[in-house]
């Protein structure tokens, strides 16, 4: 726990050193506020500058709103000033073509709050004509009738009662099933802006296999979160918790469905949670890839996941081990399998299932 005077010490390197560099990139009318980052970290510009690249390998959250929240605040006000989140009940129009597909898994209860909410700010999607497909994976329906009529719902009953969620198998179930072009791979937590979609269609239609436009990642607290279910705020009434930088294939992706095909789809022997969108983003780097971030995200409060980050997790452990394998293999070997079946994921009695 941090003493009174490491924080002390703490705000005063914001105030002395993050300050001059915050607040004239957020009053200006420019994106400048796109290039801000932690002390000693370093971005890389899009060629065309629409964007930056994080020049380091994990996520990490911006210090000074931590120390500063209201520097949080103003960077969320900011951002969806120019990338605004529009939450909507349905869609304006339903394309008979979509050219995009939002595909999200979902299991219980309990996520069905943020599930709801994460599809209307899909549905404030502009630009695109798009649908969205929620794979349930549950042992019996429990969404039937509780999703807005546009949406596309999937059940897939784990063949093993008590089989941890499957990720992977979600969005592989979803991916053979999607009529667009180009898939984004998305959580149930997240909101994103109305020109996500139309933006990452635009980076692929320019020859990019793979698309992440993610840039900061708004984490809003528990009450936050809860008064934005009962619309008793909005959005940037409230600082985030943290601002998240450097998210890679995490949260939300997109790809060209031809490529997702190309590398073997998600990889689905990481049963249980976390793991495999490292080890799918590894893949994806093997493509043509757009990683220059521009856009917002929010992201729902919820309690961790059990597990997840321990080191004995054996998704995290799958994961080390995958990683050593070179990407060109796993592909090969990826492609080589059945993956997308209903009847299960690989290695839980999926077809020709081979242990």
């Amino acid at each position: 726990m941090m003493s009174g005077l490491q924080r002390a010490r703490g705000l005063l390197g914001v105030v002395v050193k993050d300050l001059p560099r915050y607040l004239p990139a957020l009053r200006q009318r420019s994106p400048r506020y796109l290039a801000i980052c932690n002390r000693g970290e370093q971005l890389i510009a899009a060629p065309d500058g629409s964007g930056y690249r994080c020049d380091w390998q994990w996520t990490s959250d911006l210090r000074a709103p931590l120390q500063l929240p209201v520097l949080g605040r103003r960077l969320m006000q900011r951002a969806l000033a120019d990338h605004p989140i529009r939450l909507n009940p349905q869609p304006d129009t339903m394309p008979v073509a979509p050219e995009v597909t939002f595909i999200i898994g979902h299991r219980g209860d309990s996520r069905l709050p943020y599930l709801l909410k994460t599809l209307e700010s899909i549905a404030g999607q502009q630009g695109v004509a798009f649908e969205c497909i929620v794979v349930e994976q549950d042992s019996v329906p429990r969404l039937s009738g509780r999703l807005p009529s546009w949406v596309r719902h999937l059940h897939t009953p784990p063949p093993v009662a008590n089989m941890p969620y499957c990720r992977s198998w979600a969005f592989n179930i979803g991916a053979r099933e999607a009529s667009g072009a180009l898939l984004i791979l998305h959580d149930n937590d997240l909101l994103v802006s109305t020109d996500y979609a139309a933006r990452s269609l635009e980076r692929m239609r320019a020859g990019f296999d793979v698309v992440n436009l993610k840039r900061f990642g708004f984490y809003l607290g528990e009450a936050h979160t809860q008064a934005v279910f009962e619309r008793a705020v909005s959005l940037t009434d409230q600082p985030p918790e943290s601002v998240v930088q450097n998210m890679l294939g995490g949260g939300s992706i997109a790809i060209g469905r031809s490529a997702y095909l190309r590398i073997g789809g998600m990889d689905e022997g990481f049963v249980g949670w976390g793991g495999e969108d490292n080890e799918f983003w590894e893949r994806a780097q093997t493509l043509d890839l757009w990683p220059y971030g521009c856009l917002p995200l929010i992201h729902l409060w919820h309690p961790s996941q059990p597990g997840k980050y321990q080191s004995d997790n054996p998704t995290l452990a799958r994961h080390r081990a995958r990683s050593a394998i070179d990407a060109v293999r796993r592909i090969e070997e990826l492609s080589a399998l059945p993956w997308g079946d209903r009847s299960g994921p690989l290695g839980y009695g999926g077809a020709a299932d081979s242990g």
